[in-house]
């Protein structure tokens, strides 16, 4: 093909990449001041949150009992800066705000929700010192707290999850979602942040977990890779639109243990201390105690 060839080809395509047609519903006009949220920037985020909540195991400065203080405080600040910016342009792209509030406004909001989040740090931290020792009592292969702060996919998903759960629980938009995808495409665990989950969890391996939006997760729960906690497909409404808002996930009781492989689906309740065996697909409550597997059930 020769060079005039290449130039009309060329221009043919960005003619029909810029008709209104092609580009319609795919299409988002920024206002002033307005930007995207940024996965880098995002990613940012929760590294200072990590360095925040493992102070010594993440970030680059040598930390002391004598110095921890200060160090939080530059950590705390910069954070504060970094997730009202995101907050902000996650409002901004959220539509519900584009005819109610002014730019003033969606930036005051900004800064309150990450105030808000940064005040649960301490919290955050309770959980996950729980979730670190479950996975480490649970796991014999683990040779100390340190090994499953650093290198354990599963922690490492529950840490975002942790974190993101926050920021939905505050009707922060976007944020959240994009927190957890950035765990999912680091260890193959996609939990949604809207999924509530009890202190003491674990997940063991993880690759291929999948833990739905209304999934209720209680205390002192292990579950293994591959595991999904999925919804139940609904019927279309009296429009034939896709139902949305409805508790469709299961609820797992305290002590309730799922292997590898298992499909959970719909509402389904399981019972305390039940304990749900691999490769099975369960679709019916789990009564307190029981033992699910492939070939029978046992009592």
């Amino acid at each position: 093909m020769d060079v005039p060839q290449r130039s009309q080809v060329l221009n043919e395509t960005i003619e029909k990449l810029s008709d209104e047609v092609s580009y319609n519903q795919l299409f988002h006009t920024c206002r002033d001041e307005e930007t995207l949220p940024s996965g880098e920037a995002l990613r940012e985020v929760v590294d200072l949150c990590r360095a925040i909540l493992f102070p010594g195991y993440f970030g680059h400065a040598r930390i002391s009992k004598q110095t921890i203080r200060y160090h939080t405080g530059v950590h705390v600040q910069t954070l504060h800066r970094l997730l009202s910016q995101q907050i902000f342009a996650g409002l901004c792209f959220d539509d519900s705000c584009h005819s109610s509030c002014t730019i003033a406004e969606i930036r005051e909001r900004a800064h309150t929700l990450s105030e808000d989040f940064i005040s649960a740090l301490p919290e955050i931290r309770r959980l996950l010192a729980t979730d670190v020792l479950a996975t480490f009592n649970g796991d014999p292969a683990a040779r100390d707290i340190g090994e499953v702060v650093l290198c354990y996919p599963g922690f490492r998903a529950i840490v975002n999850h942790r974190i993101a759960h926050q920021l939905y629980l505050s009707d922060v938009p976007f944020i959240p979602r994009m927190i957890a995808e950035m765990a999912h495409s680091e260890t193959g665990i996609d939990i949604h942040p809207g999924a509530t989950i009890g202190h003491h969890f674990s997940i063991d391996h993880g690759t291929g977990t999948v833990i739905g939006e209304t999934a209720v997760i209680g205390n002192y729960v292990r579950i293994f890779q591959g595991v999904s906690l999925a919804g139940e497909k609904l019927g279309p409404d009296e429009g034939g639109n896709l139902i949305r808002g409805v508790a469709r996930h299961p609820v797992l009781d305290d002590h309730v243990t799922v292997y590898s492989n298992a499909t959970l689906l719909g509402r389904i309740h399981v019972g305390m201390g039940a304990t749900i065996c691999g490769n099975v697909w369960i679709t019916r409550d789990v009564a307190p105690g029981e033992v699910i597997h492939q070939l029978k059930t046992e009592n």
